[in-house]
């Protein structure tokens, strides 16, 4: 019963039927954006055939809304004089809202692949949640994608309030989960705990804090899968190991948290001491 299923089906057994369908499609989502921090737009959709991709030859549903025009100058040459026209339009390279519906895993739902540029606000969450209503896939990529959230997000909300530790501490503790994915094939939580956690206290808190956190956002647990590489990659761009010190300085922390000690001096003012080998 959901309505872009529908019409992508349509559209994936006639490829005669796009235009009738782009307008159930437009239709749908006009009803859905009443809100008033919805915001109007232009709506594109398109059939794409013959495309390839994890090795199989499929066809693709794209659906893009831009809701931002933007001023241009379009610049014409004839050959013997140049004028400039100033026009207004759809920048390709910042789309506001989109999505590739694949043409697999029909019985499961279909593969959908989305893009949401909105602001996190509940409103703004209808183009996943009521227009495509979307499900998260249960797959490695998922997992993996899954598993270093919650570890990112106890490490930044849970792990202070359980135990007394510094920011060099949390920075370690997110190195050593990052450098687990990156050097194992196959993820097994007993020995994530062991090798990343260490401490038995930091373990139960961690289970804990796992556990909540999937029964918020109904999401399974799992305790094996295999790590997907481009998950991990992925991911690596929010594992942020930075110190901010005031508005002064950025301290990069990329491995050995030993080689750097935090002290205060006698008047108060805090530092850290870093240790190395060399300078470049």
């Amino acid at each position: 019963m959901n309505p872009v299923y529908m019409f992508a089906s349509q559209i994936f057994e006639s490829a005669k039927s796009t235009h009738k369908q782009s307008i159930n499609l437009a239709k749908h989502l006009y009803e859905l954006s009443l809100h008033p921090q919805i915001k109007s737009g232009d709506l594109f959709i398109a059939h794409f055939s013959g495309l390839k991709l994890e090795g199989e030859t499929m066809d693709m549903i794209g659906i893009f809304k831009s809701e931002n025009r933007q001023e241009f100058l379009k610049l014409e040459n004839d050959g013997h004089d140049f004028s400039v026209q100033y026009q207004d339009g759809i920048n390709i390279e910042k789309l506001d809202k989109g999505c590739l519906i694949l043409n697999t895993d029909k019985e499961g739902g279909y593969k959908v692949c989305i893009l949401d540029r909105s602001n996190k606000a509940s409103e703004a969450q209808f183009w996943k949640d009521s227009f495509l209503q979307l499900k998260t896939r249960n797959d490695d990529f998922q997992r993996t994608k899954t598993f270093l959230d919650v570890t990112r997000t106890y490490v930044a909300q849970q792990m202070t309030e359980d135990f007394e530790v510094t920011k060099t501490d949390q920075i370690d503790l997110l190195h050593r989960s990052a450098e687990y994915f990156k050097t194992h094939e196959n993820f097994d939580k007993k020995e994530f705990e062991e090798e990343v956690l260490q401490d038995t206290g930091m373990i139960k808190s961690f289970r804990q804090f796992d556990r909540n956190y999937r029964e918020e956002r109904e999401l399974e647990s799992m305790d094996d899968f295999e790590i997907s590489p481009q998950a991990v990659k992925k991911q690596m761009k929010v594992f942020k190991s930075v110190l901010k010190l005031d508005k002064n300085f950025h301290i990069y922390i990329h491995g050995n948290t030993d080689l750097i000690e935090q002290g205060v001096e006698n008047d108060g003012r805090k530092f850290y001491k870093i240790y190395f080998k060399e300078e470049k």
